[in-house]
């Protein structure tokens, strides 16, 4: 549940749009799809091993830690804490208050209070114990699992296909320009790392939850772009603002809308829980290492829960909320995001050269699987860059900004030893 709760947010709802305005051809538009599902499966098995190499809290971070320094962990973890992680909280806040006041009828200025209310109780929720967390996070993600299966449901039962139309032929490049957005709506998976430590077996249970679930998402996401395309045809759904609204409003009128934005609630909602659920362990392994403030590595002594850190993560996504910047700060920094998935993964191979393996889950196709993911990795990199160098500037100064903060806690560390 954690890992299809990470991973289905909001981007199932947007991103066909723009993967088929980039293609114009059902069948690349599926083949896209597919592609980017078998990526996404190969970084489920790429983290299912380092998990089970590493079960500690902070997933990434350790990983990063112990295979390229302390250095680039921090920059990840700095990274993000203080911008993607707190900035994805606060977007998706607005996100779920926008639906849920849209479907209740009431006006759009409650839209941040209500978003702050559900960062504050979801807070709360987390803060009591991992396992009231699980269980928000178990009928969430069930709920939007549920709103996706009415919609394909739907699609394939009630709908005749739409009329083929006739469309220009998409460039040659098309393909790589598509795959960046459908990489993005895969990710999330890498999340439920973070949490390994507080997982029961996760020797055993990690690398099959991350698999399992990865599976389920790719299986969901085909069977909707199926029903996207079967409905809407390849033009029309390339045209669309909303295509999950559309189509539901096309196959059962008003009433379909209603359902799809309660999804989408439903779906922001599980997706926040998430990310609050999984996001304080990295700021508690920093701690734990000395590179932090050295309460955020502390445990409740009756939730066993770091909770100081919980309160910090949502101090901070608040204050992205309340001033309106965090969609930029993101947009800065996405790019970022990659270049520490693919630094993780190809950590994978000093792993196996330092600590050869015998038994339990292993990587299938080492080492052409990984650097096939390393390869996506450093293709969304660039694609990103080049198509925003503004934002990469921006954003390579924001992660550089961690560097003397780090040499600051560094020193810090020192002085006190």
């Amino acid at each position: 549940m954690a890992v299809v709760g990470g991973i289905i947010g909001g981007g199932i709802f947007r991103a066909p749009a723009t993967v088929a305005e980039r293609l114009r051809s059902p069948g690349l538009v599926l083949l896209a799809w597919v592609i980017g599902g078998g990526v996404a499966l190969i970084g489920a098995f790429c983290f299912g091993e380092l998990g089970q190499r590493r079960p500690r809290a902070g997933g990434g971070y350790v990983y990063l830690r112990e295979t390229w320094g302390a250095l680039p962990a921090f920059l990840y973890g700095w990274t993000l804490v203080l911008v993607i992680a707190t900035g994805a909280i606060a977007a998706v806040a607005v996100t779920f208050a926008d639906y849920t006041l849209a479907l209740l009828g009431l006006p759009h200025r409650f839209s941040v209070p209500l978003a702050i209310a559900a960062i504050v109780l979801l807070s709360g929720i987390n803060y009591v114990g991992v396992r009231p967390a699980a269980i928000t996070q178990n009928i969430f993600t069930i709920l939007k699992l549920a709103a996706l299966a009415a919609l394909i449901g739907a699609g394939l039962l009630i709908a005749a296909p739409s009329p083929p139309s006739a469309a220009p032929s998409a460039p040659a490049t098309a393909l790589g320009a598509a795959l960046v957005p459908i990489l993005f709506t895969y990710g999330g998976w890498q999340q439920t790392n973070f949490i390994a430590e507080e997982i029961v077996e996760p020797e055993r249970n990690l690398p099959r939850a991350l698999v399992l679930g990865v599976a389920v998402v790719v299986l969901v996401y085909l069977l909707t772009n199926y029903v996207y395309l079967h409905v809407l045809g390849v033009q029309r759904l390339g045209a669309s603002t909303a295509p999950a609204a559309e189509t539901m409003g096309a196959l059962l009128g008003p009433i379909g809308g209603k359902i799809i934005a309660a999804g989408i609630a439903l779906s922001t909602f599980g997706f926040l829980n998430l990310v609050i659920l999984v996001t304080p362990r990295v700021l508690q392994a920093m701690a734990a290492d000395g590179v932090f403030f050295g309460k955020l590595a502390e445990l409740h002594p009756t939730y066993r829960t770091p909770a100081a850190a919980i309160v910090a993560l949502a101090v901070c996504a608040i204050i992205l909320t309340l001033t309106g910047t965090f969609g930029q700060l993101v947009d800065y920094v996405t790019f970022g995001d990659w270049i520490f998935f693919g630094l993780t993964v190809a950590g994978l191979f000093i792993y196996r050269r330092r600590e050869p393996m015998t038994g339990g889950f292993r990587v299938p196709g080492y080492p052409v699987t990984p650097a096939v993911f390393v390869l996506a990795a450093a293709y969304v990199v660039i694609s990103a860059v080049l198509s925003n160098p503004h934002n990469a500037i921006i954003g390579a100064g924001l992660i550089a900004l961690g560097v003397p903060v780090f040499l600051y806690w560094r020193s810090r560390r020192t002085a006190l030893v």
